[in-house]
């Protein structure tokens, strides 16, 4: 346990790490009641095991499913949280949603709204039987094994999808889709089917991601290099971006994870959430 928080995460078994970045195990107290979590190309799913946590105004009990946003959520932690839950890549959520993720996109919904409330309770019971934290994560990667389905569109969007990545969104759509043989408008549709955003939007928040990343919030930072690496016209066009995502300057960004440094040295969720309060 580190920083008053047990953290135990762990890559899936094939055909799921595809589609999932990790499977992990949280328990103890959060460093700040409140997080907030800038936007990621990635989703998540959280199985809630204690008391109810929040979203912006709503609170969770059961649990939830956030797939790709486009802004900073807010998460409002008890003192005590214990969750199991699920990193997934940006199209990693489509085979195990009943309905478009594009119905979902930066509206949060409880996990028995996505699988049903007997379903959810059942595996709420089996989670709680398990002796530890690997025995949890292995449950839930049987139930999302289970659960696994064909999805129309998956694999041009997930290969496509890590064209943007692996140029850190600096790819024109246009030659994405000429590149794939289909209309742009066909391709803005798969996204926007299995992942909840356009590959424009995409690309933005790996370029976002990118620049954040590079980051270090313990030493002085060159703006002005910074934004010209990630692919920014200029350093005004990346304060835009910024503020965009997140509500937040830059240079406030910076001194929020510098406060997050100060106060709990290395915590391990001290990688992409900040304190909201």
């Amino acid at each position: 346990m580190l920083g008053g928080v047990e953290y135990v995460s762990r890559v899936p078994r094939p055909p799921l790490d595809g589609l999932i970045d990790d499977l992990y195990y949280l328990r103890g107290t959060p460093p700040y009641a409140r997080l907030m979590l800038p936007p990621m190309p990635g989703a998540l799913l959280i199985v809630n095991l204690g008391a109810p946590f929040r979203i912006g105004a709503a609170d969770y009990a059961d649990g939830c499913v956030v797939t790709t946003p486009t802004r900073g959520f807010e998460f409002g932690y008890p003192p005590r949280t214990r969750s199991v839950g699920v990193h997934f890549k940006a199209w990693g959520p489509a085979p195990f949603l009943p309905m478009p993720a594009a119905e979902l996109c930066d509206r949060p919904v409880t996990l028995e709204q996505v699988w049903g409330r007997p379903a959810v309770a059942t595996l709420r019971d089996r989670l709680a039987t398990a002796n530890d934290p690997y025995g949890m994560l292995t449950l839930l990667e049987e139930e999302l094994l289970r659960r696994l389905n064909a999805t129309a569109g998956l694999r041009l969007v997930r290969d496509l999808s890590g064209v943007i990545a692996a140029t850190r969104g600096a790819v024109a759509i246009g030659d994405l889709s000429a590149a794939a043989g289909v209309s742009s408008t066909h391709l803005t549709r798969q996204f926007r089917q299995v992942i909840g955003v356009t590959p424009k939007r995409l690309a933005r928040t790996h370029r976002f991601t990118a620049a954040v990343f590079a980051i270090d919030p313990s030493a002085p930072v060159d703006w002005g290099e910074l934004a010209a690496r990630a692919g920014y016209f200029d350093q005004a066009h990346f304060g835009h971006e910024f503020r965009a995502f997140t509500g937040l300057t830059p240079t406030r960004y910076v001194e929020i994870r510098r406060r997050f440094l100060r106060e709990h040295p290395g915590h391990v969720l001290d990688n992409w959430s900040l304190p909201a309060g």
